[in-house]
């Protein structure tokens, strides 16, 4: 993952801040976070989290996304569906934090699966996958079958209780 480049962000959200003219107190209670607390983000003092930023975001109705780069959460050259996908998740309402992280997870794990996932440096990569592979196509574009399986099988048959 990139570094965070908080100093940055810090003066971007003072310039966001002042634009909408709003002041430090008011941003802070339309973002639900204590106004020392965002008085340290905007001089580079502390590193905010996702879910901060998206408040953050709501408050002066910018792109969160835009906000996460600043940050160097997310590269700037991250596919946008990813990147919206990730968004839509973490601005939903309805969803625990802990629920989101999980989600965010799973994606994360498909991604991977599907040779989308990030290298070790946090940036995205896609992989071709060699042919023969479990990861690679049949004609037609459809996932080609493991060995051994049938094409339209599953593995929900009958199972035996364990014990």
């Amino acid at each position: 993952m990139a570094s965070l480049n908080v100093g940055g962000l810090g003066e971007y959200l003072r310039e966001q801040r002042r634009n909408a003219q709003l002041s430090l107190r008011q941003l802070a209670d339309a973002a639900g976070v204590s106004n020392p607390y965002l008085s340290q983000i905007e001089r580079g003092l502390r590193k905010p989290s996702a879910e901060v930023l998206q408040q953050v975001a709501k408050a002066l109705r910018i792109s969160a996304e835009t906000l996460y780069v600043r940050a160097g959460i997310l590269d700037a050259e991250r596919d946008r569906d990813e990147v919206e996908t990730r968004a839509v998740i973490l601005a939903d309402p309805t969803l625990t934090e802990r629920q989101k992280q999980v989600l965010l997870q799973i994606y994360e794990s498909f991604r991977k699966e599907n040779g989308f996932g990030g290298t070790e440096d946090g940036e995205v990569e896609a992989s071709v996958p060699e042919p023969g592979t479990e990861a690679s196509t049949s004609k037609g574009g459809r996932p080609a079958q493991r060995p051994g399986r049938e094409a339209g099988g599953d593995d929900s048959g009958p199972r035996r209780p364990a014990g």
